[in-house]
């Protein structure tokens, strides 16, 4: 018999552990939660420091929690020792708590520690058995203000929400929140005054191709305006506010010669992007793979706490993936780059490390989201997952690599052109090293205009040279509102 219980939230994160312990262990599951604020009733006591009042979750068609509380009790009994080893967040802790307070004896009094790790690895799981801790009070109590806001914001103001608007509506925390941001941001867009204002464009002709397009840049010394226009029109710009000016400009421009009055070039950087935070990951996953919020964090979940990997068993993919912090453990960090070195060669691998700082907020309590084994490539573990699950961690592998790869380098292009009183503008960009971009870009909401310019071929041409124009157009344009979220 197992001298020593473990127990975690999921039984696909006790088979993966299970195998990392040994004899002497004897994992089991909780299934999350078993103990809550009362289903019915406030179960908070407003008139005494708002103390909850917590009872055993009741048994629903899908979860027989009588059975897993009292399996876990009966363990506890025989069990010598007693590890807590939920997920190492404010919940997990919360669990821990109930659990320690549930199913541990009181007598006789059993040793009891609680374990955490941010990755379910042999390494990770063994080292945290070697360390054990007790329970941290202020997580709990964390999770247990949180818990407490829900009720009374749920409880309280909900009730008061349907007699007043009508309906089934319910308040909450979060939700409220989140709402009136909505509300406010929807406020704006229909608030919005629209504010037109035109471009000139001359499509020009070197002595080489191909062809390529200039836009109006200064008339005079004065800069033309395209942005900013919350604020006022300055001495050194002009806005072209209508057709008729954007006409007089065209007809003017027309009749002039143009000439090539500068050239430069300079080398410009493109620095890769951090490892995933959770929320990042949320809004890549949204972008590059359409996938929601709640599929998203279900899939990670699944990927952090174990996936059958043939003869490997229950193999965890991922770190933990609730986290704000982009810091990375110097191991993962040197294993990484070995990677980098030998996959890609040395021209990919930075002299040093790349740390990345957190946000000043950031509670920096787990690590960034990573693989937990580079060489764990999307292909080597794509017969494993299903399409979904080898997606998202296709898109976390090569995040968490690209970070520590090389800048990819740019020579950017800047063309002049004189013609009379109007400089016209021409920019464009050509890749000398894909450096991080060889494994990941960064997907976007609208095209970049580091995007447009790569997409922008200039011809060669030299300083006083005479173009020739091909055509000339003004365009019409509308500032627009704020995006809705």
């Amino acid at each position: 018999m197992a001298k020593n219980l473990v127990i975690v939230e999921s039984p696909a994160k006790a088979k993966t552990i299970n195998k990392y312990l040994g004899s002497d262990y004897r994992v089991m599951a909780s299934i999350g939660h078993i103990k809550d604020l009362p289903s019915k009733g406030l179960g908070v006591d407003v008139e005494h420091d708002f103390e909850p009042t917590y009872e055993v979750i009741p048994d629903t068609r899908k979860r027989n929690n009588k059975k897993i509380v009292s399996e876990l009790k009966k363990a506890a009994k025989e069990a010598e020792a007693i590890f807590l080893a939920a997920d190492p967040d404010r919940e997990g802790e919360a669990i821990c708590q109930h659990l320690a307070e549930e199913i541990v004896p009181k007598r006789p009094k059993k040793a009891t520690f609680r374990v955490m790790f941010n990755e379910i690895t042999k390494r990770a799981v063994q080292d945290a058995f070697k360390e054990p801790k007790q329970i941290d009070v202020n997580l709990v109590d964390a999770q247990q203000a949180r818990r407490v806001l829900d009720r009374l914001v749920g409880y309280k103001v909900s009730p008061l929400l349907c007699r007043t608007v009508g309906g089934r509506l319910s308040a909450g925390r979060v939700q409220s929140v989140a709402l009136r941001m909505v509300v406010e941001r929807e406020r704006e867009i229909e608030n919005f005054v629209k504010t037109e204002y035109w471009t000139v464009t001359a499509n020009l002709a070197a002595k080489l191709p191909p062809a390529f397009d200039a836009r109006l840049w200064k008339v005079g010394e004065q800069t033309v305006k395209t942005s900013g226009f919350d604020q006022d029109v300055k001495k050194t710009e002009i806005l072209i506010a209508n057709e008729a000016q954007a006409g007089e400009i065209v007809a003017e421009a027309k009749e002039q010669s143009y000439t090539v009055s500068e050239v430069t070039t300079k080398e410009r950087k493109r620095n890769p992007v951090p490892p995933f935070v959770t929320s990042k990951l949320q809004q890549e996953a949204s972008r590059k793979l359409g996938f929601a919020v709640k599929k998203t964090m279900m899939l990670a979940q699944k990927l952090y706490e174990g996936v059958e990997l043939g003869s490997e068993g229950s193999v965890g993919l991922i770190t933990y993936m609730r986290t704000d912090s982009t810091r990375v453990s110097e191991t993962a960090l040197n294993e990484v780059r070995d990677f980098i070195g030998t996959q890609y060669g040395a021209n990919y691998l930075p002299e040093k490390a790349v740390h990345y700082r957190s946000k000043k907020d950031a509670q920096d309590a787990h690590e960034a989201i990573r693989p937990t084994d580079d060489a764990r490539t999307p292909d080597a573990v794509a017969r494993f997952l299903n399409k979904e699950e080898l997606k998202l961690y296709r898109l976390i592998w090569q995040r968490f690599v690209a970070s520590q790869m090389m800048a990819a380098i740019f020579d950017q292009t800047t063309i002049d052109i004189t013609a009379g009183r109007f400089i016209f503008r021409a920019t464009g960009s050509v890749q000398k090293f894909d450096g991080f971009l060889k494994v990941y870009q960064e997907g976007r909401d609208e095209k970049s205009e580091e995007d447009e310019e790569a997409e922008r071929k200039l011809p060669l041409v030299e300083k006083g040279e005479a173009l020739q124009l091909n055509h000339i157009n003004p365009e019409q344009h509308f500032t627009e509102p704020p995006p809705r979220y």
